[in-house]
Formats: structure tokens, C-alpha cells, sequence
């Protein structure tokens, strides 16, 4: 006989929440409740995702799930109709169902029974509070299905779906989503669109009936929306009650939000598989990605769950974020050795601590036309190879960081010459091309191994402490020679597990990943690695509102921020010093400028910047994000807010010509209420030059000390600034 469908059995090292009603769960964590009910032997239904609703009693359980159960109505079918975590067409649900496939064109329809239920508190895990797996069969189309659902310290809820084919013949799957509702007042949807150096814009819209549905077909996400959030019209980064979703997956995927005509509104994420991709044998076993889903007052308290589940991770960088600077945008494809030692007796000279070697060290690869696929230093440009700019960098006390784009080949490469059958392209033509380049199909074990080795020969020739990971176009017609099928799924599990293999033959060695700037920032990619590069784009206007819309995810210390040159090399323009220091001040900083061509009294002031942010990141890559909601788009304020409350950074921005002038009073958000403050402008963010201004503020030269309720519910009157301009400001609690 089978399982008991209403049992929750702890395993053998978990023990279990305690009473539960039959087939019901309350997990809860982090000041957040779930409330999952599978009581009928059907795949489980979400009573509530949200708020924690304290100890709730036996009875009380089963009283919420009866006031949760939808009335039927005319017109409709003849039942109550559930939105589960995978909805089913088999329970009536008629919006987009979560599982799709078939086999030999049947089988499209499934009704899985709920037939055990493993509960478990996992001891002295630093992550996971609840882990629940769920496992249910369809007898009738021979399937399995075993759902994951965890509880995080932060409150994020995390879910996992496997499918598995127990029948005979092969079952087509076409998707596995995973939804979590969200209430009718969520009359708003906010998501994020890109595309190459301008990532991470949010747009919003009405939560209209139908479905809003991004999809990203391209391998990696410019214009993939990191979260899919939900809430009541006008809600903002501190105001209103939000819930989101992100799909931990760095390949195609599919969110989307929701609303049928019954009711029901949700919020739904998956890995979009292209066709015939996922084949199952009887047997084999398909395992999603996990969906993310956070709920919080304000944009500001949903994406501080992903922050503080992120920081708990043990393989969260601990160490203090280095300096960096990359020499991409100094000297390009010309690898001068006399010149880049130049570069680093400067950077040096700074207290940068990290030097990065970027694009063009390696075989033919003067350019971007050729060389990518073959891994081998360039006895052109590298006659004694790279071991004298490795060495004297670490002689000046900074660590060696190296370039790589393992996962591509340029047709014009001794490798694509040797092994054109190792391109990802159907068997009679090659995809479009771009940058020069095609895709390497890491799914064909002797292009995976050929990678593999001689990154590891690089790395064990020398002494490199970072690899900057790069991905630097779509996966267009991405199929496996000789047969045609489809490979994007099984290609970004070879990029993970050649990421996991370089990390475990070298465990000190960090990893950004990079995709073309910010194509791939994914949870499933930071899981691997210890920085994301935020964009190609430094120009510091365009990077506040990049990295806002990163912030949703990520905190500051995963993602790279450079100082970029005086005139920006994407966008042409022109900003003073202060504002590309201060634009990167947040986040894991660095410098990307051709310094040897700096003026004197710039590096000076750079050196300050660099000194002030070393001095400062303990809080800038530990503390609470917060920003604050204007109502002039020209102004903008953010920063960052001690876990305890003893200090916080902000910044104020002009990003264009303010409606009034002065600004007014400006709202300071995050601090504690309770406590007293001393705040000042923090040196070297203090300049408030320009003409904009006939004098600056009245507190300006000797700060103010006032409670934190003060500050964020009255606040205080902020200097006149010019268009692109910053100031810094420091609180102390006294």
C-alpha cells in the first residue's frame, strides 16, 4: 500500500515542527509564514505566504484552510478549484498549468497523489530553517513528481521540483513552473528589462487578468528580469506589501504573473526548455531550478531576504572585499608588458589590491576576431610568458586576477580548425555569429575536457588568485553536432560543473562572472561564484539605477563597481571624479581607467576614494540596503545601515535638473528609531561645488545630532546640487 498521503515524518536527523492537522504545514522563519495544505492527496495549495501568523493551533490550521476554500459559482466547473504549487488542469485549474510534455502524444494531462511527506529542522544549518519534500506519483501517466520546499533563516521560500518517467517509452517534457499566490490587492506587477549596458530597468504595470509572461530565450538574462514582484498599486522601496520571485537558473527561462477570472492571482517561475530538450527514459529524472520567492513592506525589505540568505551561505565571501583594477579599458587588445607593469606600480601606489589582466593574452587573440578555444598563453605578445607581470604584481602586494571565456570559440581558432564539430549549431550551418564568435559545446565531453585542462594548466603554471569568467554572446540554435537536438539545458549544467571543478582543483580562487557585463547574475551562478559584473557600462549615471535594480537581488559586495574614466567608453560622457568614485563607492569597487595617463593631482584625490572605501566596507558590504522614494525622479537617495543600527552611509544624487531648487527636506531610512545620531558629510563624498548653489547647507560644516526617527520621518535639508552630482553622508549613533 502506499504512504499515508497526511503524514509528516520527521527523517532520521530532523525533528519535526510539532502538531500538525493531517496533510496540513505551517513552516515558519524570518518573520514569515507558509501555510501548505495537501489534505485531500492532491499536490499541495498555499493558504498563505506571507506575514508570520504566529502558533497557530490544530484547529485553527484547519479553520484557515476551510476559510480559504473558493466558492463555486455559475458558469464554472462543478468543484472547488486549487492553485498548488504545480497547478493541474486535472483539479480545473485553466490557467497556464505547471507541468507540460507528453508521451508519443498522450499523457499531456496529469493528477498526482500526494503519497509521503519528510519533514525535517535540519540542526546547525546556517540557511535552512524547514525542509519539506513532497513525494507524489500519477499511476495513470506514469509519472513521478517530488516537490521541495524549504524555509530560509532570511523567510525566503525556496521550491524544487523533480519529475521523473516510472513507464515505459519516453516522456517529452515541455516545462515544470512552480507557482506561489500572491492576494487581489496585489494590483501592480514590477519587473526588470535590459539588454547589453543598460541592464536591470524596472517597468511596471497593472496586474491585469492574464498572463505577463518574460521569457528569455538567449542562454543568459540582459533582458531576463532578475525578480517578478507583485503588490499594491504605488509601492515603493519602504511602503506596501510585496512578494517576488526569482528563478535561481542561468540559462532560458520563463516568469511570469498571473490572474484568472476565478480569483486566483500567482506568481510563477521556470526553466523554459526548448524542444526536446528534456527527453525522459523510464527512470531518468528531470530536477528543476529552485524558485525563490520573498515577501516584504517595501522593495527595500524583499530584497533584504535574498541579502541576508545570501551572507548566511558558508560559501559567502567572508574576506574584505579587494580593490581591483582591470586594464580592459586602458589598453584594450594591447599587451604591452612595459605598460601594464606601469599600470600596476600606479595601481599600487593607490592601495589597489587586485590587478586584472583582461581580453587578449592567449593564442591569436589580438583582437576579437580569433583565438577564443585555444587556452594557451601567447608566445607573441607573452614571449616569457605571463609569469613576469604575475610576479612583479604580487611583489607589489596585490593578487593576480586573469580573463576567460571558456564557454566560446572564434572560428578562427586553431581549436574550431581541429574540431568544427565542437560548435554548438545544427549539423548543416553555424548560428549567426556575434563578436566574432560561436558557442563551444561543453556537452560533448572531449570540448568539455579540452577546456577544462588547459585552464587548469594555466592556473597550475601560475599563481592567480582570480579568474574574471566571461560569456559574451546569445546561444542562438544552440544544438549538439551530429544529431540537431537542442542543448542549452545540458550546456549550462557543463558551465556549472566546469565552474565546480576549477573551484575545487584551486579552493582559494575567486570567480566573477561576467556575461557580456550583467547576462548572468543569477542565484545559480552565485552560488558558484564571489562577484558578478554588474555591467559593461561604468558611465555613473546609468549605474545608479543598473545597480538599484540589482540591489533587489544582490548585495553591494557581489557586485563589481568600477571608476571609470573621465569620459565614459560606452556612452561618451563626460563626469567629474567624485561622481564615478562616489557612483562605486557601494560596491565591491574598482578601477577601470588608463591611470598612467591620469593627472597627478586625480590620482591623489583617487587615492582618497580608494583609502575612504577600505576604511568604510566593512559596514558598505555588511549592512541593511536601504533606499528612500522620491518624488522627483531627478533625485536620489540610498545607502546602507549597520545591522545594529550603530552606523549607516547614504548617498545623495542628482541624476538630472531637480523640479525645485534647493531639493527640500530629504527622509533618511533604515536607522533606529530609538537612537540618537551624529551625522555629517563623509570626506571625500563632502564637495558640494557647482554653480547650482550660492552656499551650502546650515548644518553642513558641523553636522546635526538628532534621533533616527527624526531623521527618517522629518529629515534634513540637502545642498543644491548640479546635474550628476554626489554627496556622502555619515551616521554615527552617540
Amino acid at each position: 500500500m502506499p504512504a499515508d498521503p497526511t503524514a509528516i515524518v520527521p527523517t532520521a536527523d530532523g525533528a519535526s515542527t510539532g502538531p500538525a492537522p493531517a496533510g496540513l504545514c505551517h513552516l515558519r522563519a524570518g518573520g514569515v509564514s507558509l501555510v501548505l495544505d495537501w489534505s485531500d492527496g492532491r499536490l499541495p495549495q498555499v493558504h498563505h505566504w506571507g506575514a508570520d501568523l504566529g502558533e497557530l493551533s490544530e484547529d485553527e490550521l484547519r479553520d484557515l484552510a476551510r476559510a480559504s476554500v473558493l466558492p463555486i459559482v455559475t458558469g464554472q466547473l462543478d468543484a472547488v478549484v486549487p492553485l498548488s504549487l504545480v497547478p493541474e488542469q486535472s483539479a480545473g485549474w485553466m490557467g497556464t498549468p505547471g507541468l507540460t510534455g507528453h508521451r508519443a502524444g498522450a499523457d499531456f494531462t496529469t493528477a498526482f497523489t500526494v503519497r509521503s511527506a519528510h519533514h525535517e529542522q535540519p540542526a546547525g544549518d546556517p540557511v535552512v530553517v524547514h525542509r519539506l519534500r513532497l513525494e507524489a506519483a500519477d499511476d495513470d501517466a506514469e509519472l513521478a513528481l517530488v516537490l521541495h520546499v524549504e524555509m530560509l533563516v532570511s523567510g525566503l521560500v525556496r521550491l524544487r521540483g523533480e519529475v521523473t518517467s516510472t513507464g515505459a517509452g519516453v516522456f517529452d517534457l515541455a516545462g515544470l513552473d512552480l507557482a506561489l499566490p500572491v492576494p487581489t490587492e496585489a494590483d501592480e506587477v514590477l519587473d526588470l528589462t535590459g539588454r547589453h549596458l543598460r541592464e536591470r530597468a524596472q517597468q511596471r504595470h497593472a496586474f491585469t487578468l492574464g498572463t505577463h509572461l518574460r521569457e528569455s530565450r538567449r542562454g543568459r538574462g540582459h533582458d531576463a528580469s532578475l525578480v517578478v514582484a507583485a503588490g499594491a498599486q504605488g509601492f515603493g522601496w519602504r511602503s506596501g506589501e510585496v512578494r517576488a520571485v526569482h528563478l535561481a537558473w542561468s540559462g532560458n527561462t520563463r516568469t511570469y504573473a498571473e490572474r484568472t477570472n476565478h480569483g486566483a492571482s500567482m506568481l510563477a517561475a521556470g526553466e523554459l526548455l526548448l524542444a526536446g530538450e528534456v527527453r525522459l527514459a523510464q527512470g531518468e529524472t528531470y530536477e528543476g531550478p529552485w524558485v525563490y520567492g520573498s515577501v516584504g513592506d517595501g522593495l527595500d525589505a524583499m530584497a533584504a531576504r535574498f541579502h541576508t540568505y545570501l551572507r548566511a551561505r558558508p560559501e559567502h565571501p567572508r574576506s574584505a572585499r579587494p580593490v581591483l583594477i582591470n586594464v580592459w579599458e586602458a589598453v584594450y587588445f594591447d599587451h604591452d608588458l612595459g605598460r601594464l607593469i606601469e599600470l600596476a606600480d600606479r595601481a599600487a601606489a593607490l592601495g589597489v589590491e587586485r590587478y586584472v589582466l583582461d581580453d587578449g593574452w592567449f593564442g591569436s587573440r589580438r583582437d576579437a576576431t580569433s583565438g577564443l578555444g585555444d587556452w594557451e598563453v601567447s608566445a607573441e605578445v607573452w614571449p616569457e610568458g605571463l609569469g613576469p607581470i604575475v610576479d612583479h604584481v604580487h611583489g607589489l602586494g596585490m593578487q593576480f586576477g586573469l580573463w576567460f571565456e571558456p564557454e566560446m570559440i572564434n572560428p578562427d581558432s586553431d581549436l574550431a580548425r581541429a574540431h568544427p564539430d565542437w560548435i554548438l549549431a545544427p549539423p548543416s550551418r553555424l548560428p549567426v555569429p556575434a563578436r566574432d564568435q560561436q558557442v563551444l559545446d561543453l556537452t560533448h565531453p572531449g570540448a568539455y575536457a579540452h577546456v577544462r585542462d588547459q585552464m587548469l594548466a594555466v592556473l597550475a603554471a601560475h599563481r592567480i588568485d582570480y579568474i574574471k569568467w566571461d560569456h559574451n554572446r546569445d546561444l542562438v540554435e544552440a544544438a549538439h553536432q551530429p544529431t540537431g537536438q537542442a542543448r542549452v539545458h545540458e550546456q549550462t549544467l557543463a558551465a556549472y560543473r566546469l565552474m565546480d571543478e576549477i573551484r575545487a582543483a584551486h579552493p582559494a580562487l575567486e570567480i566573477e562572472s561576467c556575461a557580456g557585463g550583467g547576462g548572468r547574475v543569477d542565484l545559480g551562478v552565485v552560488a558558484r561564484t564571489d562577484r558578478v559584473w554588474t555591467s559593461d557600462c561604468i558611465d555613473p549615471l546609468e549605474r545608479q539605477l543598473i545597480e538599484a535594480g540589482a540591489h533587489l537581488l544582490l548585495p553591494p559586495e557581489l557586485l563589481g563597481s568600477h571608476i571609470a574614466s573621465p569620459i565614459s567608453h560606452t556612452t561618451g560622457r563626460a563626469h567629474a571624479l567624485d561622481y564615478r568614485a562616489g557612483t562605486a563607492f557601494f560596491s565591491h569597487l574598482g578601477i577601470e581607467w588608463d591611470i598612467t595617463r591620469a593627472e597627478e593631482q586625480d590620482l591623489a584625490r583617487l587615492a582618497t576614494w580608494v583609502a575612504a572605501h577600505q576604511e568604510h566596507r566593512a559596514l558598505l558590504h555588511s549592512g541593511v540596503v536601504v533606499h528612500s522614494d522620491q518624488p522627483d525622479p531627478a533625485l536620489w537617495l540610498h545607502g546602507v545601515v549597520a545591522q545594529d543600527g550603530s552606523a549607516a552611509i547614504f548617498t545623495f544624487t542628482t541624476l538630472a535638473t531637480p523640479v525645485a531648487a534647493p531639493p527640500g527636506r530629504l527622509r533618511l531610512p533604515g536607522l533606529d528609531p530609538e537612537a540618537r545620531y551624529h551625522l555629517r558629510p563623509l570626506p571625500p563624498g563632502d564637495v558640494t561645488g557647482g554653480r547650482t548653489s550660492q552656499g551650502a547647507v546650515a548644518w553642513w560644516a558641523d553636522g546635526v545630532t538628532l534621533p533616527g526617527r527624526v531623521l527618517a520621518e522629518v529629515g534634513l535639508q540637502m545642498p543644491a546640487l548640479n546635474p550628476e552630482q554626489m554627496v556622502l553622508l555619515h551616521a554615527a549613533r552617540v
